[in-house]
């Protein structure tokens, strides 16, 4: 008997349009044949299970619903793709936990870590993780620019806190853009994060661990033609060139596919995950941010990384999936 998939997606932020593009590709990335695939909306009015050409509302009890026969619906499994929250912080991941119900993705403690960039950065630092130095704005602080550049220099990041997909972020170049910036920021989040700028390589690196295997998937590297790789250059086709497998040495390679597997390890991460890194001109890799629910649109990376690996989008999400479904 096929095995009933929530592809569960949409969020309360400004990543839900690029959540509604991931679940069209697990949609078609995902093998429909094995698996019943029924997408589940999630916004803050309601979450709908779109089955049958209609929607209808989900008993939140125990994420089940009742089609127009009047017969109930229940999962087996829900794949997250929601970036941002409430799917990417832990809170989508912990309702699942309460209830019994297996998902794709990291555990909750694992997913509010990683969205919260600055303690993400401080619990990798303790292990000696190459991060960027970092500074954080509370709610209401109104920090001091001169202190900043003295600690950090010019130019720097001001990133959300809590934020994807390069919402609120402002590449920093003058003393004067710092506050504006924060204000910016604190649009997607009330926290903000403001980073060292890192010179060198911006390369991705998509990864999955089993029961039975790891899988590292070759790299990507980013060259990006705006400032950074901010939201139109990560979803605008021509915008950035994506190259893949990533033109570095098998050494640089090989350093960041090993700390990628550490840092899989390090913060108890499941299901497919994204690590981006900035190698800098020594070689030395600095993770930049993970990503536990990465996206899988059209100009997504682990759809290329997976061609690139010679492997097909649907025998990895069979893998993945069977791994969670036949394993605590």
């Amino acid at each position: 008997m096929k095995r009933n998939i929530a592809i569960v997606y949409g969020g309360y932020q400004s990543e839900a349009e690029v959540s509604a593009r991931s679940k069209d590709g697990l949609m078609t990335m995902i093998d429909s044949e094995r698996y019943n695939l029924i997408p589940v909306k999630i916004s803050r009015d309601a979450w709908l299970a779109q089955y049958d050409g209609e929607e209808f509302p989900i008993l939140r009890d125990d994420f089940s619903f009742v089609d127009k026969e009047g017969r109930k619906v229940s999962f087996d499994m829900a794949y997250i793709t929601i970036h941002g929250v409430p799917g990417e912080n832990g809170l989508m991941p912990a309702y699942f936990e309460m209830i019994g119900m297996k998902h794709s993705t990291c555990p909750a403690l694992t997913g509010a870590m990683t969205f919260d960039k600055f303690v993400c950065n401080s619990y990798l630092r303790s292990f000696g993780v190459n991060v960027a130095d970092s500074v954080r704005v509370r709610p209401g602080q109104t920090p001091d620019p001169d202190a900043i550049v003295k600690r950090l220099g010019l130019p720097l990041f001001v990133k959300p806190t809590a934020a994807g997909s390069s919402f609120g972020v402002t590449k920093v170049k003058t003393v004067e853009e710092i506050i504006p910036a924060i204000e910016n920021a604190r649009k997607e989040s009330p926290d903000v994060i403001i980073e060292a700028f890192m010179d060198g390589t911006e390369l991705t690196c998509g990864l999955y661990k089993t029961a039975q295997r790891t899988v590292v998937f070759p790299l990507t590297e980013v060259v990006s033609q705006n400032e950074f790789f901010d939201y139109e250059a990560k979803y605008t086709p021509g915008v950035t060139q994506e190259i893949t497998p990533a033109r570095v040495s098998d050494a640089v390679a090989q350093s960041v596919k090993d700390v990628a597997s550490e840092v899989y390890d390090l913060m108890n991460m499941k299901g497919i995950a994204r690590i981006d890194f900035i190698v800098k001109k020594d070689g030395t890799p600095f993770v930049l941010e993970i990503n536990t629910t990465p996206g899988q649109t059209a100009t997504s990376f682990i759809p290329q990384q997976i061609r690139a690996a010679g492997m097909k989008e649907s025998d990895v999400f069979s893998e993945v999936i069977d791994d969670i479904l036949q394993n605590p």
